[in-house]
């Protein structure tokens, strides 16, 4: 199939918006000097990042100088992560990083590279709807403790953490060590469905990347609260006040500016819309097919995510069916070309193995509509009992 008829994966990436392409399209030709240059294409170039700054910090409610610009969330969560573990362990503060049992793997990977490092992981359980008590939080932290991670809104499920709840439990928990204790939390899925307010979640770092909600891939943002202990990882130049040294890339920048300011401006419509589709989706397939179960939050869960999964359904067996339809959805798996293997997040949920293998998640935005819901659920009608049957003859 060489383009999907129907594309239900915005979870995974996003349509650049015409709006941020023509506000791109300057800094990628005629205006393309380097921000740290002198001379007027140069300082074109660095006004440009500067504005762009003072857009995200509007959104997010912050101070334009504690935005950092990165390559996307990947790096911002890695720069969030590592920056201040390795300052607080050069500190002798301790080595103690408190996270959950479902964040991105970006996190995962992070965390399993800090641990060569001698850090200890300390991973939180959820709830059967992937939510993490905060209480559970904040119980996990203890004097040697450096930092806590909990994702805003989980990428495969939709479940939105109680963030706000688990700072607060936070905050009495390190007063009653005497100390602060920095919370970061990946927000990559969270723009256009979610308020960003960093002040309202009680953050202290804040990770976003720009092709989640209609921006250009390859940049990103993380917010850095002032005064959060952190150390640079990548170094080389005093770019980004020496907190991410590299030449910026101010079209990109511009770009990511523009998006989440209309991300923001159209939260309410586009929340509206998405979740009308997800709620159709979920009230038809769970009705109309045998063995179909929901994924996740009932009601805290992000508006465009529907992530269902079909007993005796092998997940790859069905993307395949469905791209082959022309339908572009993702799943709740992991898949690589040497294997498969069921989310490390439904498995967290005491989803059993099998169970979790044949998960499919969509994820709508606003160009998609109700005939498009009807259209997969048609599908899935036809598709998931001739899977089982094609199982049950192999078996």
């Amino acid at each position: 199939m060489a383009d999907a008829s129907v594309y239900v994966d915005h979870a995974a990436t996003t349509p650049v918006h015409p709006t941020v392409a023509r506000a791109m399209s300057p800094y990628l030709s005629g205006r393309f000097g380097n921000p740290s240059s002198l001379y007027r294409l140069g300082r074109e170039a660095q006004a440009a990042i500067d504005d762009a700054r003072d857009r995200v910090a509007a959104v997010l409610g912050c101070r334009p100088g504690e935005v950092v610009f990165t390559s996307g969330g990947t790096e911002s969560i890695n720069l969030a992560l590592k920056g201040v573990a390795f300052a607080q362990q050069l500190a002798g503060v301790g080595e103690r990083i408190v996270s959950t049992a479902v964040e991105h793997h970006a996190v995962l990977h992070t965390l399993e590279f800090l641990e060569r490092f001698g850090f200890d992981i300390v991973r939180v359980g959820v709830d059967g709807e992937g939510r993490v008590d905060p209480a559970a939080v904040a119980a996990a932290v203890d004097e040697r403790t450096v930092l806590v991670n909990v994702m805003l809104a989980n990428n495969e499920v939709g479940t939105v953490q109680p963030v706000a709840a688990v700072a607060a439990a936070l905050r009495d928990r390190a007063a009653e060590m005497g100390r602060l204790v920095p919370l970061h939390t990946d927000a990559v899925q969270a723009p256009g469905q979610l308020p960003l307010d960093v002040g309202a979640l009680g953050v202290d770092l804040l990770s976003i990347s720009a092709h989640k909600f209609r921006g250009p891939k390859g940049v990103g943002a993380l917010f850095l609260r002032r005064g959060t202990p952190f150390l640079a990882q990548q170094t080389g130049g005093g770019q980004e006040r020496a907190r991410r040294a590299g030449t910026e890339n101010p079209g990109g920048i511009v770009g990511m500016a523009v998006a989440l300011e209309l991300a923001e401006q159209q939260r309410e419509l586009h929340v509206r819309h998405v979740r009308g589709l997800r709620d159709r989706f979920f009230e038809r397939a769970l009705r109309e097919i045998p063995g179909a179960v929901r994924n996740g939050a009932s009601d805290d869960r992000l508006a465009n995510n529907a992530n269902v999964r079909f007993d005796g359904v092998d997940g790859q067996s069905l993307l395949e069916a469905l791209d082959e339809a022309g339908v572009a959805a993702s799943s709740g798996s992991a898949c690589t070309a040497q294997s498969w293997e069921p989310s490390h997040v439904l498995l967290a949920m005491d989803v059993d193995q099998d169970a979790a293998a044949g998960s499919l998640r969509l994820s709508f935005g606003l160009e998609n509509s109700r005939a498009d819901v009807d259209v997969i659920v048609e599908l899935l009608r036809e598709i998931v009992p001739a899977l089982r049957a094609a199982e049950t003859a192999v078996t």
